[in-house]
């Protein structure tokens, strides 16, 4: 069986609602994981900043707006008046339900409980809309299955146990509709995998079930080798090893969420990226197997910060690195990129949250500059050191940008550069002209 998940542009209205019901009934039994619709999920996000605000009636007037937006949906999906009857009621109920909230006190616990009406919502809707068409569909409820332990991390054995359960009670169902992002913590407290948790979802559904494969519909053909945004002549990958994958997804690929690759990865599950849009396009297959020898694909990461200690205190200083290190955990602060010398080291971070303390307690220790406004630029293919020129030929594409810092060796799918943000543009564009294009 295969897990199929649609983002939320995919069932973005009711022509794409019909486009993907098409799409899935094709004679196989599958599961089908579904975002909200395309806008909800930053809409209940307004509301829920209105009702911590304690403006009941600003809140409702964005209620409102949402309700007519879903009715409006309705009516243009289902054709039959006692399926529009049906569908408008249930849609009422969840916004009822939002409602209620504007009369208490309103919590991160309360917020999380908005969030998730958009993919109930969603999934409500087309799984009624396959019952109109005569599909065998059943909808499988993520919060009686998807939970997080007590670390906020997936429960794998849990999630396997339960969705077992509830696939062996429905066998004779064409369709599996469920939700994606939402889920119930250790505490049974709705809770959700955090932004593009849809794929996260999809690869732990599909690691519970061992899957045949795992496909993430967008409305991009597959992964892209570099931004389509800034630069000219990008082409889709056809295939990717799950390493490559999951560089370009930390590093800047939009269209997959970098969580989304370890489950599939350690179920040696293929997932393929494929376009809602252009169905019959290949798409980008992500797997164990690797293409050895090719450069695939370039991806950037904005918002970087670059902090340098310097102290002539590091020379055989024992315990340097750790001490530096400690601190950044202390904050919660990951680190993306590392470089040392004799006398000092360089990091870079994407989370200025404590920056102020983060340079206070590193002062301690050496002199502390920083360089804001940063990009790293990730190129990710078939690295290992034994490659003789692919180093040389990335370095040489990028002879005409600054270069703030050089990663190489950390992994054998990744050199990255640290440039100013303001050269990101001709970095990507020289990349792919020297990398992909030829020129």
């Amino acid at each position: 069986m295969k897990v199929l998940k649609f983002g939320g542009t995919s069932v973005g209205s009711a022509q794409r609602i019909k486009d993907v019901a098409k799409l899935i009934c094709d004679g196989e039994r599958k599961i089908v994981v579904l975002s909200a619709m395309s806008g909800t999920t930053n809409t209940l996000v307004e509301i829920s900043d209105y009702l911590y605000k304690k403006n009941p009636v600003g809140a409702n007037e964005v209620i409102n707006a949402l309700e007519k937006k879903y009715m409006g949906v309705i009516d243009e999906l289902y054709t039959a008046d006692s399926y529009k009857k049906q569908a408008a009621e249930i849609i009422k109920s969840h916004f009822d339900y939002i409602r209620t909230f504007t009369k208490d006190l309103f919590t991160m616990f309360e917020e999380k409980v908005v969030l998730a009406q958009g993919e109930l919502m969603s999934t409500a809707m087309m799984d009624l809309y396959l019952k109109e068409q005569g599909v065998k569909s059943v909808l499988l409820p993520a919060l009686e299955y998807m939970r997080t332990d007590k670390n906020a991390e997936p429960d794998p054995v849990y999630v396997k146990n339960k969705l077992s359960d509830m696939l062996e009670a429905n066998k004779n169902v064409d369709i599996y509709i469920t939700q994606g992002y939402i889920c119930r913590n250790a505490y049974g407290e709705v809770d959700n995998l955090q932004r593009g948790g849809s794929d996260y979802s999809a690869s732990l559904v599909g690691a519970a079930i061992n899957a045949e494969e795992i496909q993430i519909w967008t409305d991009i053909d597959g992964m892209h080798n570099n931004d389509p945004r800034y630069v000219e002549h990008t082409s889709p990958i056809r295939q990717l090893h799950f390493e490559e994958a999951a560089e370009l997804a930390y590093f800047g690929a939009k269209i997959l969420h970098p969580t989304c690759i370890l489950p599939a990865k350690l179920g040696n599950i293929p997932v393929r990226l494929l376009n809602t849009m252009e169905p019959d396009a290949p798409g980008t297959l992500i797997y164990n197997n690797s293409e050895r020898g090719k450069i695939k694909a370039v991806a950037a990461k904005d918002g970087i910060t670059a902090i340098k200690i310097k102290s002539s205190r590091m020379l055989l200083a024992y315990g340097f690195l750790r001490k530096v290190f400690e601190i950044f955990e202390s904050y919660q602060t990951a680190i993306d990129m590392v470089t040392t010398s004799e006398v000092g080291v360089s990091v870079t971070i994407d989370n200025t949250k404590h920056l102020t303390e983060i340079l206070d307690d590193l002062k301690k220790f050496g002199t502390v500059t920083v360089d804001k406004d940063m990009v790293i630029i990730c190129v990710v293919g078939d690295l290992e050191w034994n490659n003789i020129g692919f180093e040389s030929n990335a370095m040489e594409a990028m002879r005409k940008i600054p270069v703030r810092m050089v990663s190489y060796g950390g992994s054998n799918y990744n050199i990255s550069f640290l440039i100013k943000a303001e050269d990101k543009k001709a970095a990507l564009q020289s990349l792919s002209d020297s990398l992909f294009n030829n020129k």
